[in-house]
């Protein structure tokens, strides 16, 4: 299945459910109407911090980008089931890192948390943007060297090593120097 198909289709018939224009969508979250059109025809598909304040503009949670069905018990994931991905990318005009999401939890309906595994490509990007936008986040490395600029603080994450923050601080995630990299994240975010 290509979820990145989906996202944008997703985006398009909840603001249309909801009598929402798309320049309404565009003021109400801060983002440009030609960045939602094109986030709604397939065209880009946007990082994290852009979903979550659309999915806030329309009252609904992240995941309801990523649902697949609405299943009210527990949801498990298969390690073969894993391998959907989806990939978000700023599109912005400046070189910026890439992460193909693998959703453990696209099943399970009125979720609060995202969890996902992340593979980083790497990158020679040093400059990077931080972002922000509400909530929590969870991050454990599986492979690699994570740095993860949080704040005017800079942390380096090694295999094993974990680290929980509030998402309201700018904060960017990436592979250090360069290299590929696996991460458990889990992502809160309030409706």
């Amino acid at each position: 299945m290509d979820t990145s198909k989906i996202v944008g289709e997703k985006i398009k018939s909840l603001r249309e459910d909801k009598s929402i224009s798309i320049e309404e969508l565009a003021q109400r979250s801060g983002l440009a109407v030609e960045q939602i059109e094109r986030i709604e025809n397939n065209i880009d598909l946007p990082s994290l911090a852009p979903l979550i304040k659309i999915a806030r503009v329309l009252g609904v949670r992240l995941g309801t980008f990523l649902d697949d069905n609405d299943e009210i018990g527990p949801a498990i994931c298969r390690k073969k089931e894993a391998n959907d991905t989806i990939s978000f990318s700023n599109n912005a005009t400046h070189s910026r890192k890439h992460m193909q999401y693998h959703s453990l939890a696209k099943s399970k309906a009125d979720r609060h948390m995202e969890p996902f595994i992340i593979d980083i490509d790497p990158t020679q990007t040093s400059d990077f943007i931080l972002s922000s936008h509400e909530g929590e986040e969870f991050i454990m490395v599986m492979e690699g060297i994570m740095e993860i600029s949080y704040g005017k603080q800079t942390y380096l994450l090694e295999e094993g090593d974990s680290i929980y923050y509030d998402s309201i601080v700018p904060h960017h995630v990436h592979a250090y120097e360069g290299k590929a990299a696996r991460i458990l994240a889990v992502i809160y975010t309030p409706i």
